[in-house]
């Protein structure tokens, strides 16, 4: 999942929210693009504002990192970041070093969920140096989605030098060709069991293998033992298979994921070691033990964690949580060979229990070492929900009963990705990864009694302009966990004295011409610091670009599929008109108060991009496309501007001869007639169930309306259409004992 969501309602807007469609209230009640001014280079803005948190506890930000998917540490204290982009940083002695360590873009696909998403450090590193990657391979020189040679997702071993680099040619592919079908669900976590062989979760690919109309809940994958989609598997450190993985011996097994090639047949996969999962996104192990548990995102309802059991089956796509698929009230015991998750919560703006108000998808999770933290957090599983911005503590009592609170908030939108326990200075912390701000890996420490440092914020405005330029500083965001008194210290980065406030607002004249970092830190009563300073890019005589998306035209309303092609313009009051080269795109799929990547960042312009579908059936309202502009200049101010582009959606009237029986679309029943709103060339999977009883006759289907056979694809139109099903009935025998039939066709 790799995947920012960023929507938030104002009052006046949603006091009319019953008179918006869906969709268009989507729109009406998502910021407004214009407004986000100019953005600064990685590093360079201030930081986010830490979570809420109980007291003795802080947060704070290690580094900032464009979209960090994944960590892990090495015995010897070196933090490996992974990026969605394809890089492996490294940070150590207290810095992100300058260098990669590895960047693997040229040979992935970072479009939609894709990229380089997972990272495990080998249990004999001290030895072997050996880590392990989880990424999206460009097999067939295409990023395409949905097509017959898609790009395949792979687990390789890497050898890390002790000068913090890897040679791409020390490359071992253990695990190979698992298809990353529609570009999403492709899980990508990796962990070291206490049994020394490797975990690895893989979601079950968005749609299904062999028919990219069959999406959502309509994937059956997850379900095929043939295939790797939808599972946990287990392999060695070589990439052979343990023999008492549970399929291993199964009739026909085959080695599915062999670098060499996939084998003939259709036996089970002798990698899979537990089934029926949608996105197993992140999961992990109890220190000291052989429990692990799963975070499996879920669907329209219910977000689940899973405890990893050899040879379970979790149900999925035919059980979401502890409900049948899409359910709330046909919940409970599962039925026979299917495993029920120890826990799940479930969507919407009023879900039970209470401190999932608005969290919607399940992401990172670790388990805290036994006397890390407090004691009552000993061995405590914490997880957080990408939609919301909050981390969740879970503890599991006598006969399992399960406990869950909130624990912290207001970690901003699309965060946390990822979670982990490591070393810090100060002992133990819970690092975490999130998209929010550009980018960050931030770190929740136990601080116990002490005395706990103010955090710093502050706005500048205006942030540029011409010289001299009078910028006024306001620090009101700052705030201090213990509650103390603060006092401000401002650096203005050019030249001049650093000053010191009482109170949070002061200003500063910018005499000379050039780009400054102003700067902030707080400090409490009691002498204590901000651990970290914040920070505002200040250009003095320099003015933000203004870009211009020409391309696609608001007025357009696309179909699936369509070709796209994103075009634009800059201009700079200092540099003239920009070149492609200083123009960057980015495209975001909108799903109610979460989004997908459609595109990852990419320079230039005439960018192609291929317009999707919806992501099932109940996101033909909710689905949109979002299209980012950013626009640098020569000195590296940047300007970002969107646009929305909205699908072309149809209405789609289904009857049946005769009226009041029930059609299946997409795997909803439906009684007819029924109106059906589709996008335009969405393929629709239409069913009529047969036989069906209805007003003391049992009714046969006969025929549809387009010719299709019982159960097929609707290619929907550009225009408004209608589809019948057609029953014949046979009714009962006459008083004469003949039988008699009526057809009824259109």
């Amino acid at each position: 999942m790799t995947l920012p969501p960023e929507s938030s309602m104002t009052p006046w807007t949603c006091r009319f929210a019953r008179l918006l469609p869906l969709f268009l209230l989507a729109l009406a009640c998502a910021p407004d693009p214009s407004t986000e001014g100019a953005a600064s280079p990685e590093g360079t803005d201030s930081i986010q504002t830490a979570a809420t948190l109980p007291p003795s506890y802080s947060d704070t930000q290690v580094t900032a990192v464009a979209q960090p998917t994944a960590l892990a540490f090495t015995p010897d204290g070196r933090l490996l970041i992974t990026t969605q982009g394809g890089q492996v940083r490294v940070y150590s002695g207290g810095v992100l070093l300058t260098t990669p360590a590895l960047n693997l873009s040229s040979k992935l696909c970072t479009n939609s969920e894709r990229g380089l998403l997972g990272v495990a450090v080998d249990p004999n590193f001290i030895s072997n140096t050996h880590v392990y990657l989880y990424y999206t391979f460009n097999k067939f020189n295409t990023c395409s989605t949905n097509i017959t040679n898609v790009a395949v997702n792979r687990v390789s071993r890497f050898l890390l030098s002790s000068n913090n680099i890897i040679n791409p040619a020390s490359e071992v592919v253990l695990l190979d060709n698992i298809p990353s079908t529609a570009g999403n669900h492709n899980g990508g976590d990796l962990h070291f069991g206490p049994d020394g062989l490797l975990y690895i979760s893989v979601g079950d690919g968005g749609c299904q293998l062999g028919d990219p109309t069959r999406c959502a809940g309509q994937n059956t994958t997850a379900r095929r033992l043939d295939v790797m989609l939808g599972k946990m598997l287990r392999i060695r450190k070589d990439g052979t298979i343990p023999t008492d993985n549970p399929w291993f011996a199964s009739a026909g097994s085959r080695r599915c994921g062999n670098p060499a090639g996939v084998p003939s047949g259709t036996g089970p996969c002798q990698e899979n070691y537990a089934t029926g999962l949608r996105n197993p996104f992140r999961f992990a192990f109890q220190p000291g033990t052989s429990t692990f548990f799963i975070n499996d995102v879920g669907q329209g309802v219910w977000e689940e964690i899973d405890e990893g059991i050899k040879g379970a089956d979790y149900g999925w796509n035919t059980r979401e949580g502890h409900c049948a698929n899409n359910s709330t009230t046909n919940c409970g015991a599962p039925p026979a060979g299917m495993t029920n998750p120890i826990f799940d919560y479930k969507h919407g703006t009023n879900p039970s229990p209470s401190p999932f108000q608005g969290c919607n998808s399940i992401t990172g999770g670790a388990f805290a070492p036994p006397g890390a933290w407090a004691a009552s957090d000993d061995n405590a599983y914490f997880f957080s929900d990408y939609v919301c911005g909050k981390v969740f503590k879970l503890t599991r009592g006598a006969g399992g009963t399960v406990s869950v609170s909130a624990f912290a908030t207001g970690l901003g939108n699309s965060s946390a990705v990822m979670l982990r326990f490591g070393p810090s200075a100060n002992g133990t912390a819970l690092y975490y990864t999130t998209y929010a701000g550009g980018g960050e890996v931030r770190r929740i420490n136990f601080t116990g009694a002490m005395n706990r440092p103010p955090v710093a914020a502050f706005t500048a405005t205006p942030t540029e302009g011409a010289t001299p330029l009078n910028v006024q500083f306001d620090a009101s965001g700052s705030s201090d966990p213990d509650g103390d008194a603060l006092r401000y210290v401002w650096t203005f980065g050019d030249g001049s004295a650093t000053v010191e406030t009482t109170t949070p607002t002061t200003s500063h004249v910018y005499t000379a011409a050039g780009t400054f970092t102003a700067s902030l830190t707080v400090r409490d009563a009691r002498g204590t610091s901000s651990v970290q300073a914040a920070t505002r890019r200040i250009d003095s005589g320099n003015t933000a670009p203004v870009p211009v998306i020409t391309g696609p035209l608001e007025s357009l309303r696309f179909y699936a599929g369509q070709p796209l092609v994103l075009t634009g313009t800059a201009t700079d009051a200092e540099d003239g008109t920009l070149p492609a080269s200083s123009l960057s795109w980015r495209a975001l799929l909108h799903h109610n108060e979460h989004n997908h990547p459609l595109l990852p960042p990419t320079t230039g312009n005439n960018i192609p991009l291929t317009a999707p579908q919806p992501e099932d059936l109940p996101a033909v309202m909710t689905n949109y496309v979002e299209v980012l502009l950013t626009a640098t200049d020569s000195k590296g101010r940047s300007t970002t501007v969107s646009r929305y582009l909205l699908p072309h959606i149809v209405d789609v009237t289904i009857h049946t001869e005769p009226p009041g029986l029930t059609i299946e679309v997409n795997g909803t029943s439906f009684v007819t007639p029924v109106n059906v709103k589709s996008w335009e060339r969405y393929t629709l999977n239409v069913t009529a169930p047969s036989p069906q009883v209805s007003s003391g006759a049992t009714w046969n289907w006969a025929s549809w309306s387009d010719g299709g056979a019982r159960a097929h694809g609707y290619l929907t139109p550009g225009a408004n259409s209608s589809l019948t099903a057609s029953y014949s009935s046979a009714l009962a025998p006459s008083a004469e004992g003949m039988l008699d039939t009526v057809s009824h066709q259109e």
